[in-house]
């Protein structure tokens, strides 16, 4: 079949575009379609030197780093793209690439990292964080995301199978889309993340510095406990914030490249991670490396972390709730085995993503 893949917008090599490359690898020939492209060169090998089709956005001023900014016109530039001669169409979408239109003779599957956050889960907390839940831009604002959620509902109904990346992600496909959804969980780089049982006197979060991450949060509590070392990695929007609130104790290193984040992750104490995610591979990646999570007990890492075995939960995005997390591991650090956590992070790799995707494929092609 000729099959055409789309993907939100490439700006980073993230969780998504984890997904994307195994989708490429399980479809060779397919044309890629992107809003915009401006993945850094190191970053970009995955894409296997393939021309991507852009939008109109890839012309819009500062498109690179102010992408987010032109939200209200995405709907319109996922629409323009022509797919017309592809009788298969697949959608990595975390935000409006679902939204592409097909015919009655087209097959439109789409993998859904999320429905947009910011329109549905999120959107009281990103108008607050962003400063727009009051006055005249606030009143815009929320004409803006009302507006998404209407076509992202609509977008919803042009895709004939949606795949999830967690049940997590499958019931907020079901309550916002009043769809059902396959569960394929993301393929996590397993072998890249060996384990080591030695491990170093600190506790370690990476992340994109967006406000949802909460790694101001995690800064916070550390700040508060200056006994205990903690090593931040990651760049982005909020990064200025979380460093002014940073004690000597804890160790800011920005972007990092993924030999240095795994070189971290297989000699921290425990990984630190107190967002409400959708999935979470960085979890993931560091059971792969024998190290225990601690998380916010909620998202999809309930269904990758094994409370007590392979990590520890704090019930609430506070201070005092991780600070207890903390002391709580500290209390049982000695029963975590290396061997049990590496293997409960084994069931996410890249060559099960690929089995289970390509099975299912398969059957959806046949049933249509």
């Amino acid at each position: 079949m000729k099959t055409a893949i789309v993907h939100d917008w490439l700006i980073s090599y993230a969780g998504s575009e984890r997904v994307l490359e195994q989708i490429i690898k399980l479809y060779p020939d397919a044309d890629l379609f992107s809003l915009i492209d401006f993945l850094p060169e190191p970053e970009r090998q995955f894409l296997q030197h393939r021309n991507i089709q852009t939008s109109f956005l890839q012309h819009f001023p500062f498109a690179k780093s102010k992408y987010r900014g032109y939200l209200p016109f995405m709907p319109l530039a996922i629409e323009q793209f022509d797919l017309s001669s592809y009788e298969l169409v697949i959608s990595s979408s975390h935000a409006v690439a679902k939204g592409v239109l097909t015919t009655s003779d087209q097959l439109h599957v789409c993998y859904c990292h999320t429905p947009i956050r910011y329109a549905w889960d999120l959107q009281r907390q990103y108008l607050i964080e962003s400063g727009l839940d009051k006055g005249i831009k606030g009143k815009i604002a929320k004409l803006i995301l009302h507006y998404i959620r209407l076509w992202d509902y609509s977008a919803s109904r042009r895709v004939d199978h949606f795949i999830a990346n967690s049940h997590n992600v499958a019931a907020k496909i079901k309550k916002h889309y009043g769809r059902e959804a396959s569960v394929i969980y993301p393929p996590v780089d397993i072998d890249k993340f060996q384990p080591i049982s030695k491990k170093e006197d600190f506790f370690l979060t990476v992340s994109r510095m967006v406000p949802y991450k909460k790694i101001d949060l995690i800064v916070e509590a550390f700040s508060q406990t200056p006994d205990k070392r903690l090593v931040v990695i990651g760049d982005g929007p909020t990064l200025s914030k979380v460093k002014a609130k940073a004690k000597k104790n804890i160790e800011i290193l920005g972007y990092q490249v993924t030999d240095v984040i795994r070189s971290y992750l297989q000699r921290a104490r425990a990984f630190v991670f107190a967002a409400d995610e959708d999935f979470g591979i960085l979890p993931v990646e560091a059971q792969a490396c024998g190290t225990p999570v601690i998380a916010y007990e909620k998202g999809g890492v309930l269904e990758t972390i094994i409370n007590g075995k392979t990590g520890i939960f704090f019930k609430e995005q506070t201070t005092a709730s991780l600070i207890n997390a903390v002391q709580e591991f500290e209390r049982s650090e000695d029963c975590f085995d290396t061997n049990v956590i590496r293997q409960n992070a084994e069931k996410y790799g890249r060559d099960r993503f690929q089995k289970e995707f390509l099975d299912l494929m398969g059957k959806i092609v046949v049933a249509r």
